[in-house]
């Protein structure tokens, strides 16, 4: 029987898009329903969408799976999104307090300050999510600085951007798809929620995502997020690197699977040992361990500068490391001989608990999937048979399709001696209508000059007439006057 109770996320990774759904219990677990993924690295480039017609097409793919093992319609779906063009930019912001000696902050002058920081514009970049780091009042640093009485205010964000056109093509993809989105969350901040403790996010620490196409880096301290980068290196650098090798890439891959070490003691070298992947395919074990390790030693490098001065002496709950590229043996101490940070933990499953049935995500790679998920607040659920509401990608009514109108029968009029009927079966009393007879108009002919000349002598004769008999009729009332006086 299938559920009608569950949450569906998306992941746009650096090469595999994976798609997830869940149900969250009473009990504050969660049971995964259903899990697809595709390959994307004939769409995806770091992270970045770049093919849209393929991207489009591995979507509803892995919708499809979703709906095929879930045995229902799907109404809607969580996004992650994150990539290289993910990165976070500090904006500062003053407000000057009326009156000479100053004014109270109040809760509406916080309001107004974030809404005119979200309304900051940037010429090719989309503001995607904002972290208050604190507000400082003249010279008091507050994180809610309501109720302070100051001259001046300045409130410090670090607004989350991305590639307004790469973050178009991804709206467009879904889309393209028939796939509505509930809603869009950044995924470093929803991977950190489901692998980073409340203690080391509060005692601050480095969290390192090391992906395939990607290394991204969050910042944490006094649970607020300080600062978020990808960097455009991972674990497909390594493989290239061993290409140089000889060897074909997949090949080089199983290699890098097989006997990778991020760090190797120089006492564990053997300059005689070689690496065999078949009978026909041998490389020296110390050129692998040059390639890996100098390329290990660029990612972690860089990934270090990523950590603003200000914390670098700060990050008491140390280095969490997760992601496909963590499960290179080794790892922690590469990370360890570059930033002389003892405390390092490897993050390969998330805070989540989950029931045993029906599947359990273990795999380093999903952690971000399963923070998706964890994030999303409404319910997936649509019945397959019903039809589809004329929608937009996120939920917003459209116009119907135009459809001709259908023209009223015409009413005839009943013959005299028939009833006529309503549905109800009620007597409708009809009254015949007598059409208006039409006056015929009769057409004025020209008038000729002799028509008129005789019509002015008939005119003339008539007066004449009417002149004289009024003379007439004056004569004879005086004679008879005359006649007969006493009248």
């Amino acid at each position: 029987m299938s559920t009608k109770n569950f949450i569906v996320a998306i992941e746009l990774g650096s090469t595999k898009i994976r798609g997830i759904a869940g149900k969250k219990n009473p009990d504050g677990t969660i049971s995964v329903l259903a899990l697809s993924e595709e390959d994307a690295t004939q769409c995806i480039r770091k992270g970045v969408v770049y093919n849209i017609d393929k991207t489009t097409q591995a979507i509803s793919n892995i919708i499809q799976r979703l709906r095929a093992q879930l045995k229902t319609g799907i109404k809607q779906v969580f996004v992650g999104i994150g990539g290289q063009s993910i990165h976070s930019h500090h904006n500062l912001l003053f407000c000057d307090m009326p009156g000479t000696e100053g004014g109270i902050v109040s809760q509406q002058l916080i309001v107004e300050m974030m809404d005119e920081n979200r309304a900051t514009e940037y010429s090719d970049k989309e503001v995607l999510d904002v972290h208050v780091q604190e507000y400082r009042a003249d010279n008091l640093m507050q994180t809610d600085p309501v109720g302070i009485p100051c001259s001046r205010l300045e409130g410090n964000f670090l607004n989350i951007l991305q590639n307004k056109r790469h973050y178009q093509n991804l709206l467009k993809c879904f889309a393209n798809a028939d796939v509505k989105i509930a809603d869009i969350y950044l995924a470093p901040t929803a991977l950190a929620d489901v692998v980073l403790t409340p203690t080391e996010k509060r005692s601050g620490c480095m969290l390192v995502d090391l992906g395939a196409d990607t290394t991204t880096v969050v910042v944490y301290y006094k649970n607020i997020v300080r600062h978020i980068a990808v960097i455009p290196l991972g674990g497909n650098s390594i493989t290239k690197d061993l290409c140089a090798l000889q060897l074909e890439e997949q090949d080089a891959e199983k290699i890098k699977t097989k006997y990778a070490s991020a760090f190797t003691p120089e006492n564990e070298v053997d300059g005689e040992e070689q690496f065999n992947l078949s009978p026909s395919i041998s490389v020296s074990a110390v050129k692998v361990i040059d390639l890996v390790e100098a390329r290990v030693d660029e990612i972690v490098t860089n990934a270090w500068n990523q950590v603003p001065a200000e914390f670098a002496e700060k990050l008491l709950g140390g280095i969490v490391l997760t992601g496909g590229g963590a499960q290179m043996k080794n790892i922690s101490q590469a990370f360890r001989k570059i930033t002389s940070v003892e405390q390092i933990r490897i993050a390969k499953d998330t805070n989540e608990a989950f029931t045993p049935q029906p599947i359990v995500p273990t795999s380093f790679t999903q952690n971000t999937l399963v923070g998706i998920l964890a994030k999303g607040d409404q319910n997936c659920w649509a019945d397959a048979a019903a039809p589809r509401a004329n929608t937009d990608m996120f939920d917003t009514p459209t116009a119907a399709p135009a459809t001709e109108e259908k023209k009223a029968p015409e009413q005839t009029t009943p013959l005299s001696g028939f009833q006529t009927f309503d549905n109800a079966g009620t007597n409708i009393e009809i009254k015949q209508k007598e059409e208006p007879k039409k006056e015929v108009e009769k057409k004025e002919e020209p008038i000729t000059e002799e028509d008129r000349l005789i019509q002015q002598y008939r005119d003339k004769q008539a007066q004449e007439k009417q002149n004289k008999d009024s003379l007439g009729t004056k004569i004879s009332r005086w004679i008879q006057a005359l006649t007969n006086p006493e009248e």
